[in-house]
């Protein structure tokens, strides 16, 4: 019982964030900015988590960045920009819309419509329903019947059926 409830509050827990108590700034304001500005940085390393929740070493490098530009007196903006102006626009968790992102931005939509586009045209291009087979003329049914013929005329090979299945010895027959 005693497992099941640990494992029951560590998995219900709130997520502990990577930021080391040495990274901390004394100022809780300043604090509060620094972490909404590496909540939005994504790690290099994770890819899929923020500088904020991420242990890797870059991570702690950026968090330590970040926080010396604002104890220098940068703005949230400025702070931000120094690490993408280091780092790229792939630090950013949520990229800015600009002619270098449209890509990434718009493709999703764009393959969308393409796809919807394509299914549209697949489907009016098909036949509304399956004609029904024409019925066969004079010289198809004189074949059919000559065929017909040939195969009577070949000796019937037995279907085996459950009845003409030898029985097997039932117990104590021998």
């Amino acid at each position: 019982m005693r497992a099941l409830l640990l494992v029951l509050l560590l998995l219900l827990a709130p997520r502990a964030f990577a930021v080391e108590p040495s990274e901390r700034l004394a100022d809780p304001a300043l604090e509060a900015r620094a972490r909404s500005i590496t909540a939005e940085l994504r790690c290099l390393v994770c890819q899929n988590e923020s500088v904020d929740e991420s242990g890797a070493d870059l991570a702690h490098d950026i968090r330590v960045l970040v926080r010396d530009r604002l104890k220098a007196g940068d703005t949230n903006a400025q702070a931000r920009q120094a690490v993408v102006d280091r780092y790229g626009q792939f630090v950013l968790l949520r990229p800015r819309v600009e002619p270098a992102t449209y890509v990434l931005w718009f493709a999703p939509v764009a393959l969308l419509v393409v796809g919807f586009g394509a299914t549209v045209v697949w489907l009016r291009g098909r036949p509304a329903s399956i004609a029904a087979p024409s019925p066969l003329d004079d010289a198809e049914r004189t074949r059919l019947d000559a065929m017909l013929r040939e195969d009577a005329s070949l000796p019937a090979v037995p279907v085996p059926t459950r009845d003409s299945q030898p029985a097997l010895a039932q117990d104590g027959e021998a």
